[in-house]
């Protein structure tokens, strides 16, 4: 194996090695001759190998400097492959796809900067069909969580208002080199065409939600008291928390965990009423 293969700690590297998993992939995800698909992190190209033989174009994103020669020696024969070597938390995949209007995702995500990248993906969502992602467990588990589950977060709920998810399988630490220490989860996202949920204000939204798990333990009433200011000056022009929390319907001593996503946009858009 050559330095520039070998994988890097730092980039949470953990290549796919089993053929029989990368086949099972590629056929969930089914990519055909007239799709554009993004591949983040091809690493060695184990996807890739099979993305060239079935979608119409792929846009391959790497952000190891290292292993960006060998991909266009590896692909360079593939007129339908482009590699692109940027960050996926910083890239603009709409741009990065142009001239095709939209594209599918597919990505072996790495552990580190799995959920950010998640989130990068979907709001950049205009331009994303679906995303066929795999993901430490775990992660896969919050995702999905439902109200009232202990795993639920922010992550939970901000998936749940733009995609549908659906777990497909679980993938063995054997499947990698290195072999990580913890199991991953292969999952299918689809983009809603807007947010699942009728509320004023998304951006208000999301710093709500944020709010409300910043202390997961506590009760909403008490982590909206505590809230940023720029929450805080809502608030008190509606009367306080304890007002509009009686507005919304929602008992002050429940915790961020049990919300539905509904109930989180009554929140808002109680405290936006009369704005």
């Amino acid at each position: 194996m050559s330095i520039t293969n070998v994988p890097k700690r730092r980039f949470g590297q953990n290549f796919l090695v089993d053929r029989g998993v990368v086949h099972r992939i590629i056929d969930a995800f089914d990519p055909q001759p007239d799709q554009t698909v993004i591949e983040i992190g091809p690493g060695r190209g184990a996807l890739t190998t099979e993305l060239v033989k079935r979608a119409g174009r792929v846009i391959a994103i790497e952000f190891d400097r290292n292993l960006v020669p060998q991909l266009r020696d590896q692909f360079s024969a593939s007129a339908n492959f482009q590699l692109i070597e940027a960050d996926a938390l910083t890239i603009d995949f709409c741009e990065a796809i142009k001239p095709s209007p939209t594209a599918r995702v597919i990505a072996n995500l790495p552990y580190n900067v799995g959920t950010a990248i998640l989130q990068r993906l979907i709001e950049q969502r205009s331009c994303i069909g679906d995303m066929t992602l795999m993901l430490q467990r775990e992660v896969v588990d919050r995702i999905i969580a439902p109200p009232g589950s202990s795993e639920r977060g922010y992550l939970s709920v901000f998936v749940e208002a733009y995609c549908e998810v659906e777990k497909l399988f679980d993938v063995p630490p054997q499947a990698f080199r290195p072999a990580p220490k913890v199991w991953s989860t292969v999952a299918r996202l689809r983009v809603r065409p807007k947010i699942a949920a009728e509320v004023k204000d998304e951006g208000l939204l999301w710093q709500v939600v944020s709010a409300g798990f910043a202390h997961p333990r506590k009760t909403i009433l008490n982590n909206l008291r505590e809230a940023p200011e720029s929450i805080q000056g809502l608030l008190k022009k509606r009367g306080g928390a304890s007002i509009i929390l009686c507005d919304a319907g929602i008992p002050p001593l429940r915790r961020a965990e049990t919300f539905a996503l509904e109930e989180w946009t009554l929140l808002v858009n109680a405290i936006l009423a009369g704005n």
